[in-house]
């Protein structure tokens, strides 16, 4: 079984965000996690482009001695021992998007990259991501890397002989909607039995949520993951389920693979990030597939961030390598290498983003994901959001796995919410 990149985040979202760096000690002199002229940057299998990084170490080797290490298993863990320990810290260190939020109470522990000259670059980012690397008190933790904006990959032969639409225009316009796209699954169920268009039914929850402007936790640290924004994320997915749309195969497993290659898994929501998945799941399947907008409007799953500790000697020199590694041009180089969608606009027009993909049929994936990165509603994220959505998720996961009746389950997760936030200081 391969641990796709969902599977990944999955994993990585599985800690409890609230506690994260909370040990830290304030106000201490943070000794150096490097000696001499090393610079040394952590980051994780896949966070950035191999080839950038190689660069890098290239351009400035006549200044630094850049020792970029991939971490594996749980990388915020392990961050964090080094930062309670203060020691070994890394000078540059990557953090992952989905830990972003509780990292920047913490901003003390980081550099702020204002003082360094990041405000006259903010112009080149998108927006939403840069604000999603600003702390609460108005530093700068993070500089933007990737963003997830998410598509829908299907496969245009079925859909054809399901008697929809198979074009990738003609899909993102006549399965725009939530509705649209169930009445299709509706569809492609009974012309081809035995064929799902959903292959999971949290996805539609996630993606859902992330399609508006609210997330669990608001600024005043209040909880409202109990009000309408989540509760109808909630029901359509319990609807996908109710309806049949869902597939009961397990992702990740070799029935998913033959399903998919059989065509009977002809259709899955998710990250632009995901098309290196498919590509290594199913590669008998290359040519087989097409990118769509999402249905219900743009969403975005995961993108991560560079920041410099207080552990570093030379911040000024990390932030100029920082800079350089994620420029358009490099960040195209990423989106071509490690599929690391980028942050910067200015990449989506470059002629390496542009090549037609062979395994979408020649089709310039760019022209879905681009305008979708664009578009992603802005919302505040809470430290404590991953906390108080994993019981909504977990409850879910009864439902649409187990068979537990949805109100109940639903019940359920807002009673485990309410023990959780009154642990960690929420309201409600």
């Amino acid at each position: 079984m391969r641990l796709s990149r969902r599977g990944l985040l999955r994993a990585g979202l599985a800690g409890t965000a609230a506690t994260a760096l909370g040990g830290l000690a304030t106000g201490c002199g943070v000794p150096t996690g490097s000696t001499g002229r090393n610079m040394v940057l952590w980051y994780w299998s896949g966070g950035l482009s191999p080839k950038v990084v190689q660069d890098a170490k290239a351009r400035y080797d006549s200044a630094v001695n850049l020792q970029a290490i991939q971490i594996g298993g749980y990388y915020r863990s392990k961050l964090m021992t080094t930062m309670t320990g203060r020691a070994h810290i890394p000078d540059i260190a990557g953090l992952k998007g989905e830990d972003m939020a509780s990292y920047l109470p913490n901003s003390d522990q980081f550099v702020d990259l204002r003082t360094l000259g990041a405000e006259k670059l903010k112009d080149r980012y998108l927006p939403w991501k840069w604000d999603q690397g600003i702390a609460p008190d108005g530093s700068m933790v993070g500089f933007p890397i990737d963003c997830g904006p998410v598509a829908h990959y299907y496969q245009p032969a079925v859909f054809e002989k399901a008697g929809l639409a198979y074009e990738p225009a003609d899909v993102s316009r006549e399965l725009a909607t939530w509705d649209q796209f169930f009445a299709a699954g509706e569809q492609l169920k009974k012309r081809l039995p035995g064929t799902f268009i959903l292959t999971d039914a949290l996805s539609v929850f996630g993606i859902s949520v992330n399609q508006t402007t609210k997330r669990f936790v608001d600024k005043d640290r209040h909880f409202i993951g109990d009000q309408e924004h989540v509760r109808t994320a909630w029901d359509r997915s319990v609807e996908a389920t109710r309806r049949g749309l869902v597939s009961k195969i397990i992702n990740g497993t070799a029935d998913n693979t033959s399903a998919t290659e059989r065509g009977l898994l002809p259709s899955q929501l998710n990250a632009s990030w995901a098309a290196g998945d498919i590509k290594l799941n199913v590669p008998k399947t290359k040519g087989k597939w097409r990118v769509a907008a999402c249905p219900g409007g743009p969403s975005n799953i995961g993108g991560s961030f560079l920041a410099i500790t207080k552990a570093c000697r030379e911040p000024e020199k990390a932030f100029e390598m920082i800079t350089w590694m994620l420029d358009a041009s490099n960040q195209a180089q990423g989106f071509v290498d490690s599929v690391l969608f980028p942050s910067t606009p200015a990449s989506y027009a470059m002629k390496k983003l542009r090549e037609p993909d062979a395994f979408f049929g020649d089709q310039v994936t760019m022209d879905v994901f681009g305008p979708a990165a664009q578009n992603i509603p802005v919302a505040f994220n809470s430290p404590y959001d991953v906390a108080l959505s994993t019981p909504i998720n977990d409850e879910l996961r009864n439902f649409s796995v187990l068979g537990k009746d949805p109100d109940k389950a639903w019940r359920d997760a807002m009673s485990k919410c309410r023990r959780i936030a009154d642990h960690l200081g929420v309201s409600y």
